[in-house]
């Protein structure tokens, strides 16, 4: 079987609620990753691309969080709106998503100002419309 072209991992780590460091998936139902599975397969992209649950990747601060490897984007505050986006222009069309994306300095930072919670995206947006 040849390597996987993406190998996708998305975070289902818990955590109880109010936990200073947040949860990747606070319903505990796995549906951002049910959904990368349903996206994968309904573009037919299986068995070069996989989307797997993972445990916890210790990007906290920027969960939901999604690993792409082998290429090594971090995505951070993925929601399901994001899934198909994601397959669309990452996973076919080799496109990083900037607006996702955890930068490589922010990695691994519990403090880092350049990435903000999506809340503050959506704010920041809709300012400027």
């Amino acid at each position: 079987m040849p390597p996987f072209t993406h190998h996708i991992f998305i975070c289902t780590n818990q955590r109880d609620s109010g936990h200073r460091r947040g949860c990747c998936d606070p319903e505990g139902d796995e549906s951002l990753r049910s959904a990368f599975k349903t996206e994968v397969r309904k573009r037919n992209l299986q068995p070069l691309v996989r989307a797997n649950k993972a445990g916890c990747l210790d990007q906290c601060e920027h969960g939901p969080t999604v690993v792409i490897y082998p290429q090594g984007i971090f995505y951070g505050n993925v929601g399901l709106q994001d899934v198909s986006r994601i397959i669309e222009e990452t996973v076919i069309e080799g496109k990083i998503l900037d607006d996702l994306r955890i930068s490589d300095s922010c990695l691994n930072s519990r403090q880092c100002e350049h990435f903000l919670p999506r809340d503050q995206i959506d704010d920041q947006l809709d300012q400027k419309q």
